[in-house]
């Protein structure tokens, strides 16, 4: 898939963060669905500020303020962003990731949200243009380049369209 296929399925998912973000009350998206589970909004905290990250992560390759890499990438990785998921199971957000979470008003999910879409836009163009061997680390993956961080925000935006489906259906009190 190109960049601009990409770019377009992040947007769709971005649209149904935008229905559900109009579909449910203040109260609804900042309570919790069980102990120590996040809510919609501690959700929407991770998901556009760990985005919004990354797409830093995007333009620093473009910029050539990365770490010049020839020895390729793990084939577990490359796995991940061909398939285009993450393995099965939960994971914990990396420690410095979740320190930054933190429960939000709709106002500023949406905020985020319009945020996240500007940078998207404006960086697009440039990751083709990247020097595929200018990486920056990921927390879990190593280091990747323009493209990999740009499948991977798509991945990784998508994986958690999941996690608030899970989020309802806990909310409504189903399994």
């Amino acid at each position: 898939m190109s960049v601009n296929s990409h770019f377009k399925s992040m947007i769709e998912a971005v649209g149904q963060y935008e229905t559900l973000l109009q579909e449910v009350s203040e109260e609804v998206f900042t309570q919790s669905p069980a102990e120590g589970q996040w809510s919609y909004s501690e959700t929407f905290s991770h998901i556009f500020q760990s985005n919004l990250a990354s797409l830093i992560a995007v333009e620093k390759c473009f910029l050539k303020t990365g770490i010049i890499n020839k020895k390729g990438t793990p084939w577990q990785v490359l796995a991940i962003l061909f398939f285009g998921r993450l393995p099965p199971g939960k994971f914990k957000a990396p420690e410095r990731i979740a320190s930054m979470v933190k429960i939000i008003s709709k106002e500023e999910a949406s905020n985020l949200i319009v945020k996240f879409r500007k940078r998207l836009s404006e960086l697009k163009d440039k990751v083709d243009k990247a020097d595929r061997d200018q990486m920056i680390k990921h927390p879990r993956l190593g280091l990747l380049n323009a493209k990999q961080w740009w499948r991977f925000i798509e991945i990784h935006t998508k994986h958690h369209t999941r996690q608030l489906e899970r989020i309802s259906r806990q909310l409504k009190g189903e399994r």
